[in-house]
This record gives C-alpha cells, sequence and structure tokens, in this order.
C-alpha cells in the first residue's frame, strides 16, 4: 500500500486533543452512571418522597450514560461516527449548567460551573481541525 492510500489516520498518532474529549466524554457518563445507580439504590431501599419517580430517575441516567460512553471508545478509536454522539452530549450538558447555576443550592453553583467548564472545553476539543482530521472527517472545502 503506498503512503498515498494510506489512511492519515493511520499515519499520524491520536492527537491530545482527541484524547481529551474522550475522556471528557468519559467522565460525564461516569458520572452520569455513578448518580443513576444512587438514585436507583436510594429509590429501591431509601426512603425517597416518590419511590418510583427515584427509581425511573435513576434508571434514565442510567440509559443516558451509555451515549457518553460509547462516544469517548470511539473518539479513543478515531472513529469519525463518535464525534456526534460527544458533541449532543456536550449542548445536553450546556443547559443541565445554566439550571445548576442557577439554583440556590450550595453545592450545585459548583456543580453547574464544573460542567459548564467540561462542557465547553469538550465542545471546542471537539471542533477543533486536527481533531476533526484525525477523526477522518471532511469539510465542505475538502468535498
Amino acid at each position: 500500500m503506498s503512503t498515498e492510500q494510506t489512511p492519515e489516520t493511520a499515519a499520524d498518532p491520536r492527537p491530545a486533543r482527541l484524547t481529551a474529549a474522550a475522556a471528557l466524554a468519559a467522565l460525564e457518563g461516569l458520572a452520569l452512571l455513578v448518580g443513576g445507580a444512587y438514585m436507583l439504590v436510594m429509590g429501591l431501599l431509601g426512603s425517597p418522597d416518590k419511590p418510583e419517580q427515584a427509581e425511573m430517575g435513576g434508571v434514565t441516567l442510567i440509559a443516558l450514560a451509555v451515549l457518553p460512553l460509547l462516544a469517548a471508545r470511539g473518539l479513543l478509536k478515531c472513529r469519525a461516527w463518535s464525534r456526534g454522539p460527544a458533541l449532543i452530549t456536550q449542548l445536553m450538558a450546556l443547559p443541565v449548567a445554566w439550571t445548576l447555576l442557577r439554583s440556590e443550592g450550595s453545592l450545585l453553583i459548583p456543580a453547574g460551573i464544573a460542567l459548564a467548564a467540561v462542557a465547553v472545553t469538550a465542545l471546542v476539543l471537539l471542533i477543533n481541525p486536527r481533531t476533526t482530521r484525525a477523526l477522518g472527517i471532511r469539510g465542505p472545502r475538502d468535498a
């Protein structure tokens, strides 16, 4: 196989930006997974006001954790399809961060700041041209 036929992703190592974006997506997925497991366990074993609501919230968070975890795995393997789910995850995190920032809870505001910082950082990393090239995504000028 000549160097002209070799894909760019095989010739170049994965950029650090792509690895960082994958790590942030995995971090968000793990946070959703832990939060969902906590809600589910508290719904089953604790005494919430509405156990069914806590259990369903936990199952929902666990299901939502799948998207960023799959995206993180795809980003680490330099799969082009993984950029879409990673971007969607970050865009969904921004309104959540805004809601947390507007709350009155003592721990919710710092959590909102952290979530917003992670989401914006991941978005910047995901739209970076080197990340896009490493994933093999061509822009309109390359078509």
